[in-house]
C-alpha cells in the first residue's frame, strides 16, 4: 500500500476507531443541540455501560440455587460452595461470598440479576458465540454489525460523515480493553473509538506516544502511531471532558491491580466530565475455567473463579460509589454479558466446560432491584453434557433495555434485531418514560413424566390468553421439539406434546408466555 493510500484509509477508520492507554473503550454521545442538527432519533442524556466477561463465566458458581443444593452439590462435589458460606439475595438464590459489595447493592435497590440467559440452540466456539452476543443474530445466522452499533447508526445516520462538528464534538461510542468489541460495529464502521489500555488513555490526555524501538520496523510503526494520533479526531473532546472531572470514590484499588476497576474508572471521569456518550463499551478476561477453578486442595471459596467474581464486585462497588459522589449515579445503568455459560457438572479438572445459559447482571439506581425468573432447574444427577436451559433471550435484555433507557419504539427495535423479543423489565417502572411490570414464573405440569416409548404427554398450563410457546430443549440447550407456538385463550389449557423419536434421557420443557416463563425436567424412558 501508498503511504498516501495508507493516510487516506486510516483517517476514514479513525473517525471510528482510537486507542487509548491500550485499551478498547466504546461510546456513544449525544445532546438536544445534536439532536436538532444531525436529526438524532431521540434526546438523552443516559449511558450505558456494557461490560463483557470473556471466555464463558461460570453462572452457576456466581447466582447460586439455594432452594436445590443437593443437586448442585451431587453434580459439582469438587468444586462447590459450602452452603453456609454463600450469600443469600432472596430465600431461594445466593451469591458467591467474593462479591459481597453486590450482595449490598441488591439490598440497596442498585443490583438485579436475570437467570439463564441464553439463545435457541446455542454454540460452544468462543469465537461464534462472542459473535452472536455481540451481533444480536441468531445462532445460525452470521451478521457483521453489532446490536449497539445498529442502534447508533439508527440515531445517527451517515456517521461518520459530518463528525465530529462543532455541535457534536464527541464520540458516538468509547470501547476499551485489549480487543474492540464487535457490540458497536456499525454497518461500514466502527461507531465508537477505542482505548487500547488504560495508560493509553492517560497518554493520550498528555499527548505522549508510546516509544518504538530504533530499527526499520519500529521507524514504520512510529509513522502509524503518528498517523494515528493525527487522525484522533476526538482526542481534544476527550482531554476537556477528562479534565473538568476527577474521580472521588476512595473504593478504587491501586491502578494495575484490577483492569476492570481501571476502566469504569475512566468511564466515571468522562461522564462526569459532560463527554455526551452514550455506550461504554468494557471488558474482563479470564473465564475460560477448564481446569482449577477453585484449588484443588482447601477451600473452594477462593481461586481462579473466585477471584474473578471479585474484581467484578470490587470494580461496580467502586463504579457506583463514584458515580454516587459525582452526583450522576441516576444517568447510568450497567449490565454484564459473557458469551456463554458452563455446565452444570465439573470437572476431574476442577472447573467447568463450555456450557449455554446463564445469569446477567445489571447494575446502577435506576434497575429492577429483583431476582429475574426461577432459579435453573437442575436434574438429581446431571451428566456431563447437561447444560441449564434458556429462561430468557439475551436479545429481550438487550431490546428491553433500549426501549426504556433510550426510549427507541418498537418498530424501530424489530427493526434493528429482524425480529421482536418479550419483554423484561430490568429498568425500574417509569425509569426514563416506560412502564413496567415484574416478570412472572410460568407454572405448569407435564404427565405423564417420565415419558413412555410412545413419547405421548400432556402439559397443563394456566393460559393469560396470549402467544404461548411450548418447547423441548436437550441437556445440550438445542430445541428438540416445538410443540406449540400460538395464540391460545385465556384459561385453563391441555396441550399435547409429543416426545416420539428422542433418544432416553433427560429434557427441559419450557412454557414462554409475554413475561411469563418457566421450565420443568421432562424424562424420557
Amino acid at each position: 500500500m501508498k503511504r498516501r493510500e495508507f493516510l487516506q484509509t486510516t483517517a476514514a477508520a479513525s473517525v471510528g476507531t482510537a486507542f487509548l492507554s491500550g485499551l478498547p473503550i466504546g461510546a456513544y454521545g449525544y445532546s438536544a443541540q445534536l439532536a436538532a442538527l444531525t436529526n438524532a432519533t431521540t434526546v438523552t442524556d443516559k449511558v450505558l455501560v456494557i461490560i463483557q466477561l470473556q471466555g464463558g463465566n461460570d453462572g452457576l458458581n456466581m447466582i447460586i440455587p439455594l432452594d436445590q443444593y443437593p443437586a448442585l452439590l451431587a453434580a459439582r462435589s469438587n468444586i462447590a460452595l459450602p452452603q453456609a458460606q454463600v450469600l443469600p439475595l432472596t430465600t431461594a438464590t445466593g451469591i458467591h461470598p467474593a462479591m459481597a459489595s453486590l450482595q449490598n447493592l441488591y439490598q440497596n435497590g442498585k443490583l438485579g440479576v436475570v437467570q439463564s440467559v441464553g439463545y435457541p440452540n446455542p454454540n460452544f466456539s468462543h469465537f461464534r458465540a462472542t459473535d452472536i452476543w455481540t451481533s444480536g443474530s441468531d445462532s445460525n445466522v452470521t451478521w457483521t454489525t453489532g446490536w449497539a452499533g445498529r442502534y447508533l447508526d439508527s440515531e445517527f445516520p451517515g456517521y461518520p460523515t459530518g463528525y465530529p462538528s462543532t455541535a457534536n464534538p464527541d464520540p458516538l461510542a468509547i470501547s476499551i480493553g485489549s480487543v474492540v468489541s464487535n457490540c458497536v460495529q456499525g454497518p461500514t464502521v466502527n461507531m465508537g473509538m477505542a482505548i487500547a489500555s488504560t495508560s493509553s488513555f492517560y497518554q493520550l490526555l498528555s499527548g505522549g506516544v508510546d516509544a518504538a524501538p530504533n530499527t526499520p520496523a519500529g521507524h514504520e510503526l512510529t509513522f502509524i502511531r503518528q498517523v494515528v494520533s493525527q487522525t484522533q479526531v476526538y482526542t481534544t473532546a476527550i482531554q476537556a471532558a477528562a479534565g473538568r472531572a476527577q474521580n472521588l470514590s476512595p473504593l478504587y484499588p491501586t491502578a494495575g491491580q484490577n483492569s476492570l476497576a481501571d476502566q469504569l474508572k475512566i468511564v466515571a471521569q468522562l461522564v462526569a466530565g459532560g463527554l455526551s456518550t452514550r455506550i461504554y463499551v468494557c471488558q474482563l478476561g479470564g473465564f475460560d475455567t477448564h481446569t482449577l477453578q477453585v484449588p484443588s486442595t482447601g477451600s473452594t471459596t477462593v481461586g481462579t473463579h473466585a477471584t474473578l467474581l471479585g474484581k467484578i464486585a470490587e470494580a461496580v462497588n467502586a463504579f457506583q460509589d463514584d458515580l454516587r459522589r459525582l452526583a450522576i449515579q441516576d444517568r447510568v445503568v450497567g449490565m454484564t454479558f459473557s458469551e456463554f455459560g458452563r455446565r452444570i457438572r465439573s470437572n476431574s479438572g476442577f472447573g467447568t466446560d463450555h456450557g449455554a445459559a446463564a445469569p446477567l447482571l445489571v447494575f446502577g439506581t435506576k434497575v429492577n432491584p429483583i431476582v429475574h425468573g426461577a432459579n435453573p432447574t437442575l436434574p438429581t444427577n446431571a451428566g456431563v453434557n447437561d447444560n441449564i436451559p434458556m429462561q430468557f433471550d439475551f436479545r429481550s435484555i438487550y431490546t428491553s433495555i433500549l426501549k426504556d433507557w433510550f426510549q427507541v419504539t418498537p418498530t424501530t427495535l424489530t427493526q434493528l434485531f429482524g425480529q421482536s423479543f418479550t419483554y423484561v423489565p430490568v429498568l425500574r417502572p417509569g425509569a426514563v418514560t416506560a412502564t413496567a411490570s415484574a416478570a412472572e414464573v410460568a407454572d405448569f405440569t407435564v404427565y405423564p413424566n417420565p415419558v413412555a416409548r410412545d413419547g405421548r404427554t400432556t402439559v397443563a398450563y394456566e393460559s393469560a390468553g396470549g402467544h404461548v410457546q411450548i418447547v423441548v430443549l436437550d441437556a445440550l440447550g438445542r430445541e428438540v421439539r416445538r410443540a406449540v407456538d400460538q395464540v391460545l385463550p385465556r384459561g385453563s389449557q391441555l396441550l399435547p406434546v409429543d416426545l416420539h423419536g428422542l433418544a432416553p434421557g433427560a429434557y427441559y420443557c419450557q412454557v414462554r408466555e409475554d413475561r411469563r416463563t418457566g421450565s420443568r425436567i421432562v424424562v424420557v424412558e
